[in-house]
């Protein structure tokens, strides 16, 4: 007489359960990080160099505004876009730059210039539109005889060390690379006994008594009208 079930033996398999219904596939979580955050974070990598000049403090404004961008990216597709901690540390890391390398470059130019010196820059050197370059404007002569401070570039020279006196130009273009700068952007400068200077073709800043005197100068190029004598560079 057959059993309705098969009895199972020792090494038998056990009975297979029926399948079960297949589960649904899990959600896909993954979310690309934003573009946006990852310019923002290279752009803060470079925000240090805003302690080296005025112009370079637009680095780490770029750096916020991407990260700002990044964000607001973010906050509308929060599903797809990934990247918030990110842009959340460029923004403080570039806000930090900026103003660390805005406060530096306020304390260098307050100490660049000597107590009792003025600041005068070549636009005050030139004459008015229309008369010759040779022309010496007056709001050249009210500096004549003060102590001033004056940035240009220096004159490319036979000697690259040793430099006592030289040609401080208005453009760096004209300065040094092949051009002639007219005489009204040429001053003379005269250091102080015993001082010397190497050649750089970085912007130079001259500190001394400013002069009105034309004169030609074969050995510096050309003629100047104007001098800074007994100078130091800051």
């Amino acid at each position: 007489m057959s059993s309705a079930t098969t009895p199972s033996g020792l090494f038998d398999a056990p009975p297979r359960p029926a399948d079960a219904p297949p589960s649904s596939a899990p959600a896909d979580d993954y979310r690309s990080l934003s573009g946006a955050a990852i310019a923002a974070s290279v752009v803060a990598l470079l925000s240090p160099l805003a302690f080296l000049d005025w112009w370079l403090l637009a680095l780490p404004v770029v750096g916020v505004v991407l990260a700002g961008i990044a964000l607001g990216d973010i906050a509308r597709r929060p599903d797809v876009l990934a990247g918030r901690r990110m842009a959340l540390a460029t923004v403080a890391f570039g806000a930090a730059m900026f103003i660390g390398g805005l406060v530096w470059q306020v304390r260098g130019y307050a100490a660049e210039l000597p107590p009792g010196f003025t600041r005068i820059n070549y636009a005050l050197l030139q004459p008015e539109p229309g008369l010759p370059t040779d022309t010496i404007p007056e709001s050249a002569v009210a500096f004549d005889g003060r102590d001033v401070l004056l940035k240009g570039y220096i004159y490319p020279t036979q000697r690259p060390d040793g430099i006592s006196e030289f040609i401080l130009c208005r453009d760096q273009g004209d300065c040094c690379f092949g051009g002639k700068p007219k005489i009204s952007d040429r001053v003379r400068v005269q250091l102080a006994d015993g001082d010397a200077i190497s050649f750089s073709q970085r912007l130079t800043k001259v500190a001394g008594r400013f002069a009105v005197r034309p004169v030609a100068a074969p050995d510096m190029g050309g003629g100047v009208l104007y001098h800074i004598e007994n100078a130091r560079v800051r």
